[in-house]
């Protein structure tokens, strides 16, 4: 209604979910300074975990929930579509280059927060040097690996870890949607993109609503309820497949396996396609399944309803301490994030620069659910490359990132090995970016 019927809200673009976790904030904040009291921990938001029992789980741990498994349901909604078939070498090089830009994106940031908390670590007691490296997990990974991260660096000395990798999240998501929203509003006034008025939509005809060899959309069984079941068999899965690496890692680092359980989904997600394609092939399936209009509605409503828990669950009380610091990594973190996406995306994504920059953007300063609902501004439809790249790019992510996960548990042990990780990230931000840039450092040479 409010996006409907103030002008003021139409011009910024602000993504209704964005807003609706606004008004949530809103209220909960004014709650909390009259009453003292956290709204979504009352007793009527709490579910007691037995009957014998007193435990209960709060309602804000619910909200952390529904955000997390959000992500998963999401991306793996996204994974499933078939999409555009082009398995060309150059669709191959735009996902291997999102990948390595994500991980270069974590390390600029990585060596600008270990920078700030160095310098930093001087006036303010109860900082560590290392607290700094947070920032690449709060900004590119979100809430979950933001609080994880600063729950292990509270054993290592940083007073209030967890509050403090919780702000770096909630400014994350801040720097997402205001940097966002201004530049949406910046290139709509140049007239370099296209926003979809909301009252202006193409019709949909039956070829983008299913093709001709899909299942009936009112069999026996709804179309709707196959995807949802697939989706469901495909994060079951995922779940197995986390926890037998949990089980085989151990504790130390069975919170970062289950925090990429979107990457793990996107990978079972991936072979379930090329499963459906062999029973095709074999003869075992006549009729395709998935059916990609249904998928991307599927997306759309869990990322939805993670943007809106995902700010709803937010504790702005959680800022007041180290607050300068906060808001200096954040904005430190918004400017150099924004400007090295943008010379990404322009040198090699030319086709669709725009909706490269506005995906990973949003996912590398809030979360992937962000970078998706500011695509939808522009690619409502995810018609261009830009939605792919940000579902498969965790592949090579992964690969390349790693390090960085490893550099992290080890970074807070002592000044010595934060100055050390800061050495080798720097040194692995270079290599990368060589990798990354080759076609136009080797252009000379391969001419």
């Amino acid at each position: 209604m409010l996006k409907k019927n103030i002008k003021f809200l139409q011009k910024t673009l602000i993504p209704a979910s964005v807003l609706g976790g606004i008004i949530i904030l809103t209220f909960t904040t004014i709650y909390k300074l009259i009453t003292k009291e956290i709204f979504f921990d009352l007793d009527i938001f709490s579910v007691v975990t037995s009957t014998t029992s007193d435990k209960a789980i709060t309602g804000s741990q619910i909200l952390e929930a529904i955000t997390y498994h959000m992500l998963g349901v999401g991306f793996i909604a996204t994974a499933l579509r078939s999409g555009k078939k082009n398995n060309s070498k150059k669709r191959a090089i735009e996902i291997f280059n999102s990948g390595v830009t994500t991980v270069t994106t974590y390390l600029i940031q990585a060596i600008l927060g270990i920078i700030i908390t160095i310098i930093a670590v001087k006036f303010i007691p109860g900082l560590i040097e290392a607290a700094g490296i947070i920032l690449c997990f709060g900004y590119g990974q979100g809430t979950g690996q933001a609080l994880n991260y600063g729950k292990i660096y509270e054993g290592y000395g940083l007073a209030n870890g967890a509050n403090f990798g919780l702000s770096i999240a909630a400014l994350g998501f801040l720097s997402a949607s205001i940097g966002g929203v201004i530049y949406l509003n910046y290139l709509k006034r140049k007239n370099k993109v296209k926003i979809q008025d909301e009252d202006n939509i193409d019709e949909l005809t039956l070829n983008k609503i299913q093709d001709k060899n899909e299942i009936s959309m009112n069999g026996s069984i709804d179309k709707l309820t196959i995807q949802l079941a697939i989706i469901v068999c495909v994060y079951t899965v995922t779940y197995l497949i986390m926890k037998l690496f949990s089980n085989i890692v151990g504790e130390g680092l069975k919170a970062t396996i289950f925090g990429f359980n979107f990457l793990f989904g996107t990978i079972v997600a991936v072979l379930t396609k090329l499963l459906f394609s062999l029973f095709k092939k074999w003869g075992i399936m006549k009729k395709d399944y998935i059916n990609d209009f249904l998928m991307n509605r599927i997306g759309g409503v869990a990322f939805d309803i993670m943007i809106v828990a995902g700010i709803a669950v937010i504790d702005l009380e959680l800022i007041k301490d180290y607050w300068l610091l906060l808001v200096i990594m954040g904005i430190v973190g918004a400017f150099v994030t924004f400007g090295y996406i943008y010379i990404v995306s322009k040198k090699l994504f030319p086709e669709y620069r725009y909706e490269q920059f506005f995906a990973m953007y949003g996912m590398l300063t809030g979360t992937a659910s962000t970078g998706m609902i500011l695509l939808r501004e522009i690619d409502p439809n995810f018609e261009t490359e830009a939605s792919n790249n940000l579902a498969y790019q965790s592949l090579p992510a992964i690969v390349f990132g790693f390090s960085i996960m490893l550099l992290a548990n080890w970074a807070p042990t002592s000044a010595n090995a934060t100055y050390i990780t800061l050495v080798i990230i720097i040194i692995l931000f270079i290599v990368l970016n060589i990798l990354l840039f080759r076609s136009l450092i080797f252009k000379k040479k391969n001419k």
